[in-house]
């Protein structure tokens, strides 16, 4: 039943050949006492000097390197607009996303929608617009939806993995047939580490269920962002970390250069592989166990394409209480 809101870098052509033809292999997952065969997904990582204009050409070899079968489909795009302030980075810079708008245009894409809703903030085209997004994205407000005040069905959550049982979502995401997670590279102070996992955050209705959606933090911050990511099954993300931020992350924290991005099918294995570029241990953040399990974190779960991680690690600065994730 539905239910409607009440207040209403440059990639080489081999890079691209290799990940084009990847073939799918297989990783083994422990599921209680029984193992079974988890396919081994593509992650892509390409390095990206800069915000210029080769961004648009870097990520759309690396969009269409993954094959994905967009033609005519509905695509929203979710970025990581969460606070401004001019001396950090905190959100998704506009130039990877509309970037990342304009290669699913090209690859024939029937709809392609950017959609947020920012959980500090309630005025969401002020922010963006603060945020450079309407300067850079030619008539943004006509592409944009605020997922805070979209019209909401509710979601049951099958086998929940944090103390929510169901969700109200908006209809942007729920009839779109592949959301695209386009999240900032940050360390976060309380997952470690936030991604295109964590970046799910932002589909949540604050006209629903408040600023900023402590909601999502009582049920369990880890448990929550599995049970948003099992919601959505046709995903694909992308990570910019071209200055991404470390320290007292999401939002206190400060520049980093990595001078990448990184993307891929399986978030999961996204948001592993970009631990990895940050010199964290993916298997010591806890949403990363919970999604995936510790026996398919390894590197070996992964097909990476592109670059080779240890070219392009950059270790974030970790604040005290996470230094134990930091990876050997």
């Amino acid at each position: 039943m539905t239910t409607h809101n009440p207040t209403s870098g440059k990639v080489t052509r081999r890079q691209m050949l290799v990940a084009a033809g990847a073939g799918a292999g297989a990783a083994l997952v422990r599921c209680g006492k029984s193992v079974r065969k988890f396919p081994v997904s593509n992650v892509s990582i390409v390095k990206a000097a800069g915000y210029n204009q080769d961004v648009y050409d870097t990520v759309y070899r690396m969009v269409a390197s993954h094959n994905l079968n967009v033609r005519g489909k509905r695509i929203v795009l979710k970025p990581n607009l969460v606070e401004y302030d001019a001396n950090t980075a905190i959100n998704t810079h506009p130039m990877v996303v509309h970037a990342v708008y304009e290669a699913f245009r090209k690859l024939g894409a029937g709809d392609v929608r950017i959609a947020e809703g920012p959980g500090h903030r309630r005025g969401t085209l002020d922010l963006a617009d603060a945020a450079g997004y309407f300067s850079t994205v030619a008539q943004f407000e006509d592409s944009f939806t605020d997922l805070n005040t979209d019209t909401v069905a509710k979601r049951v959550i099958s086998n929940p993995v944090s103390k929510l049982d169901s969700l109200y979502l908006p209809h942007t995401v729920l009839d779109c047939d592949l959301l695209v997670s386009v999240a900032k590279m940050k360390t976060h102070h309380w997952a470690g580490a936030t991604l295109s996992m964590k970046n799910l955050f932002g589909l949540v209705p604050g006209a629903i269920y408040g600023w900023p959606k402590n909601v999502l933090h009582w049920a369990g911050i880890p448990e929550t962002i599995v049970d948003l990511h099992h919601l959505f099954p046709r995903q694909f993300a992308i990570v910019d970390g071209i200055v991404g931020m470390e320290g007292n992350g999401p939002i206190q924290g400060t520049p980093k250069y990595a001078g990448v991005l990184v993307a891929g099918r399986d978030p999961a294995g996204v948001d592993a592989t970009c631990c990895r570029v940050m010199g964290i241990d993916p298997r010591q953040i806890q949403y990363l166990r919970l999604a995936r399990d510790v026996e398919n974190l390894g590197e070996s779960a992964f097909r990476q394409t592109g670059e080779n991680i240890r070219a392009v690690r950059s270790d974030f600065e970790l604040v005290d209480e996470w230094k134990g994730i930091r990876a050997a």
